[in-house]
């Protein structure tokens, strides 16, 4: 039985007419670009997320970038962040003209290590960027203690809707961050039928410059205060997101439940590492990633039984040739570049059934034997 890593269909069938429906209202309006189906699901986010302001924009990447640029860092410039993630999380630092500096990650959680962080704060640095890898905070607290006057933006792509216990109370994911970003990119937990970003924030001001930023700079039609990008969610994406927004809970519980049947089944093979969750977190497994020192064989035995897989990420930041003038070499991360060796996700989908979750833990079962 083939099992693949993420089956969209699967999902569109059992809310076909919620969002079909929800797309209809917007085509028969006629009002495409903003509007009451963004603002709504903008509303419907800051609540989710626990924070003020929702600022809706054309994907997660931009997401990055106008909060790159609403802090003012541009030339001359550093940002720290993690160099074992997806590229726009450093490309969007080097397109505001910045410099990426790297600072290896945890080798449990895979997350920037914030003492790491510290260690690389410069005259220049104007901003830190933590990743909530795979669905699980990074955790915040951590960071500001260690670099209270550093800002920090979290790139929350992989995690809306996961949660930290801080304090004995939940933090939600961006809620701590002096801006956080979300990306709606079609396999992510909350995916679009499309691309699609969201950015969230407890600061007024820097709401009103984001929204500013993400409609060319302009405070009114053809009144430009700034430079700034056309970057507008459009009311459809919003109108599916709003649509798929209530199952959400339920679909990062089946993927905790999945990753659970997996934690157990793999509990005897010493082979692999199976996914650590700090303690303090509840991750909504965007990936369920292992790790093991015969990756490629494992991924092409999986592969050989109609298994999907995918290696997130085979190549760290640091060593991608467009990095190159940045003058770091390997062995600069070790972490990193041993995860990027030993990482392979499996799936987790919430529509994953039984039958196939079998299918997948023999496959994995079999190679070790």
């Amino acid at each position: 039985m083939p099992v693949p890593l993420l089956d969209l269909r699967a999902q569109h069938a059992r809310i076909r007419d919620k969002v079909v429906s929800a797309m209809m209202r917007v085509v028969e309006d006629q009002a495409f670009i903003l509007g009451a189906p963004v603002a709504e699901f903008e509303k419907e986010v800051a609540a989710l997320s626990h924070t003020r302001y929702a600022i809706g924009c054309a994907n997660g990447t931009d997401a990055l970038l106008l909060a790159l640029r609403a802090l003012d860092i541009g030339a001359g410039h550093e940002v720290i962040t993690t160099p074992f993630t997806f590229f726009a999380t450093a490309g969007t630092i080097h397109n505001v003209g910045a410099r990426p500096v790297f600072a290896d990650i945890e080798p449990d959680t895979f997350g920037l290590n914030p003492a790491a962080a510290a260690a690389a704060v410069t005259t220049r640095t104007r901003a830190v960027m933590p990743v909530d890898l795979f669905g699980q905070l990074a955790p915040i607290e951590r960071f500001h203690e260690a670099m209270p006057r550093v800002p920090l933006i979290e790139d929350a792509a992989q995690s809306i809707g996961a949660r930290r216990s801080f304090d004995g109370e939940w933090t939600m994911a961006g809620e701590r961050a002096m801006i956080g970003t979300f990306s709606f990119f079609p396999s992510k937990n909350l995916g679009g039928y499309g691309d699609g970003g969201m950015i969230v924030t407890q600061d007024e001001k820097l709401a009103a410059r984001l929204r500013r930023l993400r409609t060319h700079g302009a405070v009114k039609t053809y009144v430009h205060e700034e430079v700034g990008y056309n970057s507008r969610l459009d009311a459809l994406q919003a109108a599916v997101l709003s649509a798929k927004l209530p199952f959400l809970a339920d679909w990062s519980a089946a993927r905790r439940a999945n990753a659970k049947r997996y934690d157990s089944a793999f509990a005897d093979l010493s082979a692999i590492r199976v996914p650590a969750i700090d303690a303090a977190n509840e991750s909504i497994y965007n990936q369920y990633t292992i790790r093991t020192d015969r990756r490629d064989a494992l991924q092409a035995h999986l592969t050989s039984k109609g298994i999907g897989t995918a290696i997130y990420y085979p190549i760290p930041l640091h060593l991608q040739q467009c990095f190159a003038y940045l003058g770091y070499r390997a062995g600069a991360f070790p972490e990193s570049e041993r995860a990027s060796k030993e990482v392979l996700s499996l799936p987790v989908y919430p529509e994953l059934t039984s039958a196939q979750q079998d299918e997948v833990i023999e496959a994995v079962r079999s190679f070790f034997r």
